[in-house]
């Protein structure tokens, strides 16, 4: 799901994640659509559904079709995705994409995939509080088994992967059906 274009943020989602909320409380959010890559991302449609009309994330809908990943991302999940732009693919060296691309580089591309993957739906005030608990930072785990390091800079929450790159999430809380986008400015690598 490759997402660049630093689009404004026509609406934030409003999160139902509550701290210190008592067992078996209800709470309803009312997310509101957000615009990423010029198309409208509804709350009511997964992931997939959404991405595919993202002309920012041509690039990373290619990987994930390539990769097999479109059922597990159209499942019931709740996935949280850092979802790179095209510019952010763009980043990478010459030739990368298109090398990941080639079925015998399958598995490669599923590990970088799901490196950007996390099996929850975390938005951003839930992440916020973690890196305020966590003394600044906190250690994410992904699908993949690698691990992210969020933190907080000018105000931004940026992810920094296992080599020492870091991403920027430029969009934050596009609800998704079956969880969150978070769009980010960088390609994430694991390991």
């Amino acid at each position: 799901m490759a997402f660049l274009r630093k689009t404004p943020l026509v609406a934030l989602a409003v999160a139902a994640f509550t701290f210190g909320a008592a067992p078996g409380a209800i709470f309803v959010a009312q997310a509101k659509t957000v615009m990423v890559g010029g198309a409208p991302m509804y709350p009511a449609k997964n992931i997939i559904q959404n991405a595919v009309n993202s002309k920012d994330h041509t690039t990373l809908v290619a990987a994930v079709k390539a990769a097999g990943l479109v059922d597990t991302l159209s499942g019931p999940g709740p996935f949280t995705v850092f979802a790179p732009t095209n510019e952010a693919f763009a980043k990478l060296p010459k030739g990368t994409v298109e090398t990941l691309l080639k079925p015998e580089n399958h598995d490669q591309l599923v590990k970088i995939l799901t490196y950007h993957v996390v099996a929850a739906d975390a938005m951003s005030n839930a992440i916020n509080k973690m890196i305020k608990d966590d003394g600044g930072q906190h250690t994410i785990k992904t699908v993949s088994g690698g691990v992210l390091v969020a933190y907080k800079s000018g105000g931004k929450i940026h992810l920094r992967d296992e080599n020492g790159g870091v991403a920027t999430v430029t969009i934050a809380d596009v609800q998704q059906s079956n969880g969150v986008i978070h769009v980010i400015n960088r390609v994430l690598l694991p390991k």
